[in-house]
């Protein structure tokens, strides 16, 4: 076995066998992502390539990987990036993982746009982007307000909305919320923090010990950026307007809603799960 050559094949099982004894749920696709970024290929190459061998440069490089992928750095860091909705988006410690859950805010979005000529959008705490990204390469005529109150965050978005061609269509703002923004929008979007503070000990290790923390934690109840976001958007729809929030604590997001007088809640979207995952709300 020690003559034996290192392949393709051969360090994928292994790697899986290893990072799977790590913790890892998806040890076989952290493999295969984190050697096609070594190779530099597409991951669907490696299902051709089992039988080549892995030259020791690449795979010196494939190792330091697997090791902070066990110890449990995300992937999309390691590799800088990640796709959503189908796009790559550049990412970083300075922004959330864009997940696939999210995606259903994109498709409500895009649901509710499709009446509109020219739909104005605001994409609230943007992160890396993906969001208004994905609705601007969706949405050709819309413009599309994305802020953030951390510059680095903004430093991400601005590349990916540079790298995708949208830059004429989305304006980046930083500040908290919609703080600077002028309005109307037809829709104000949000993936916003909405984990508990007695939550936050209990995350996985890869999101609580490397993801931004201020992205994630609202405060004790899970709603209190919610609370803020409604109240500062609904002056800023227009007439008919749409407030779309993915949540944590769905019952008590609705609440805070439907605190905000002009905002009427309407049903809550559940996500591929059969979790309550978007509220929404709209002007009257």
């Amino acid at each position: 076995m020690a003559d034996e050559v290192w392949t393709v094949g051969r360090l994928l099982g292994w790697t899986t066998e290893w990072l799977a004894t790590k913790g890892s749920e998806s040890a076989r696709l952290d493999a295969e992502v984190l050697l096609a970024h070594v190779r530099g290929c597409p991951r669907i190459a490696l299902y051709t390539a089992f039988e080549e061998p892995v030259d020791d440069a690449q795979r010196s490089r494939f190792r330091d990987l697997v090791k902070r992928r066990g110890a449990g750095e995300p992937v999309a860091y390691l590799v800088g990036s990640r796709e959503f909705f189908s796009i790559p988006f550049r990412v970083t410690p300075a922004v959330l993982v864009p997940r696939p859950e999210t995606e259903g805010l994109v498709v409500r979005v895009l649901d509710l746009c499709r009446h509109l000529e020219r739909a104005r959008i605001a994409d609230v705490g943007t992160g890396s982007g993906a969001i208004a990204v994905a609705l601007a390469k969706h949405l050709p005529h819309a413009v599309i307000t994305a802020t953030d109150l951390s510059a680095e965050a903004l430093a991400v978005a601005r590349s990916n909305v540079e790298r995708h061609g949208v830059v004429e269509r989305v304006t980046l703002m930083e500040g908290d919320l919609l703080a600077g923004a002028t309005g109307p929008f037809d829709i104000v979007v949000s993936n916003p923090p909405y984990v508990r503070e007695d939550e936050f000990a209990g995350l996985p290790a890869d999101v609580r010990l490397h993801e931004p923390r201020g992205a994630l934690v609202s405060g004790p109840t899970g709603v209190e950026v919610i609370a803020r976001l409604a109240a500062a958007a609904a002056p800023l729809l227009a007439p008919g307007g749409w407030l779309v929030v993915e949540v944590g604590p769905a019952d008590e997001a609705r609440d805070s809603l439907a605190a905000v007088a002009g905002l009427e809640v309407r049903p809550t979207i559940p996500d591929l799960a059969g979790r309550p995952r978007i509220v929404q709300a709209q002007r009257g």
